[in-house]
């Protein structure tokens, strides 16, 4: 880990909470030392710093891309704040757009708000678990007739699926043939909290890679 703006991001994410150490029991049934939950990102300030780290990531990765994709729920504001940090601070105008999870039956009726989806689409999210947001914003997007290049995360956590030596990161990649962008990733964690001095986490999070890293 190298860039400013990833230290800066794992700071962020610590003293908001967003990133917390103990015992957590996952969806997939796995005991994790640590937790992220994006949803705590829910105040101007947090909201504005996420959205350029999400940019410096997104620019330093060089992807060509023409608009940003959110996914319900947690990609609309993630989406809306990159699309607004790229603005500000990057002079790169792009139009962004997120879906309803049910079609609108009256008024504009449909699933898109914002821009219509065209052209070489950027899918941004939090994390990547089961993939199933994932799968469903890029049939939203072929079917509107764009094409999906790439997804753009916070965190890549480079461990194993419950019935895949691959990472769901590396699935996406596989799979769809679609870059994936990550502000950090565990082993940026790892490094993070080991240059910081906290010892415990750091034999912790090590125990945890051990156990259910990801194969190279």
């Amino acid at each position: 880990m190298t860039q400013n703006y990833q230290h800066d991001f794992l700071d962020l994410c610590m003293r908001l909470g967003v990133l917390r150490f103990g015992n957590f029991t996952l969806k997939s049934g796995r005991e994790s030392p640590y937790f992220f939950n994006a949803g705590l990102f829910n105040t101007g300030e947090g909201i504005a710093a996420v959205g350029r780290a999400y940019a410096a990531a997104l620019v330093a990765s060089q992807l060509p891309f023409d608009m940003l994709f959110g996914p319900a729920y947690k990609g609309i504001p993630l989406a809306t704040a990159t699309a607004t940090a790229l603005a500000e601070h990057h002079n790169l105008n792009k139009p962004f757009a997120f879906n309803r999870k049910e079609a609108k039956a009256h008024g504009e009726g449909g699933t898109i708000i914002g821009s219509p989806l065209n052209g070489k689409v950027l899918i941004v999210d939090d994390v990547i678990t089961a993939g199933t947001a994932i799968r469903e914003s890029i049939d939203l997007i072929k079917t509107a007739g764009a094409t999906p290049v790439g997804v753009l995360l916070a965190l890549d956590r480079q461990e194993r699926g419950t019935t895949s030596a691959r990472s769901a990161v590396q699935e996406v990649r596989e799979q769809f043939g679609l870059s994936v962008i990550t502000i950090v990733s565990f082993n940026d964690l790892v490094q993070h909290i080991a240059l910081s001095g906290q010892k415990d986490q750091q034999a912790r999070l090590h125990t945890y890679r051990e156990r259910y890293g990801q194969e190279d």
